[in-house]
């Protein structure tokens, strides 16, 4: 059983981008951003993460299947960069949150999503604000089965 925790989450100066598309998009715009940040002289403070607006399984695949799903994605700096017109720095609100880990395959997270939302439901909380992805270590240099994310659910 994947072990799920409630965790109070500080808010954290980040950089991202956001655009409406496909899920798949995720891929090509973290290095956009990446090389952004870098191309600023920014100091990395955590792993990137991709924050999901769309507020359940079905909303989500619709939205993909469409290619209008909100998609929004950052990496925590340390202070503040220079904007432009794809990528606004700003702060990421934090507050209590339920939190697991996916180890594996992003394709195979669905399951994962499953066991947090009937855990959610058993615990009578509610999601009150975007699902939040933290990709922990980079899919070019681990085995499929070796990636880890880690999956935020701001809950009241």
């Amino acid at each position: 059983m994947t072990e799920i925790t409630v965790i109070d989450e500080m808010p954290q100066l980040v950089a991202g981008m956001k655009r409406k598309g496909h899920y798949r998009e995720i891929a090509e715009m973290l290095p956009d951003l990446f090389q952004y940040v870098m191309s600023q002289k920014a100091i990395i403070v955590g792993h990137p993460l991709f924050l999901c607006h769309e507020t359940g399984v079905e909303e989500a695949k619709r939205a993909d299947e469409a290619g209008n799903a909100d998609i929004e994605v950052c990496v925590p700096v340390a202070k503040r960069i220079p904007e432009n017109d794809k990528i606004k720095c700003y702060e990421l609100c934090g507050g209590k949150m339920a939190k697991t880990v996916h180890k594996g395959p992003y394709q195979e997270c669905e399951s994962t999503y499953m066991k947090l939302f009937a855990w959610l439901q058993e615990n009578n909380y509610k999601i009150v604000g975007p699902i939040r992805e933290g990709y922990v270590n980079d899919p070019r240099e681990v085995a499929p089965e070796e990636i880890l994310t880690i999956i935020y659910v701001p809950i009241g």
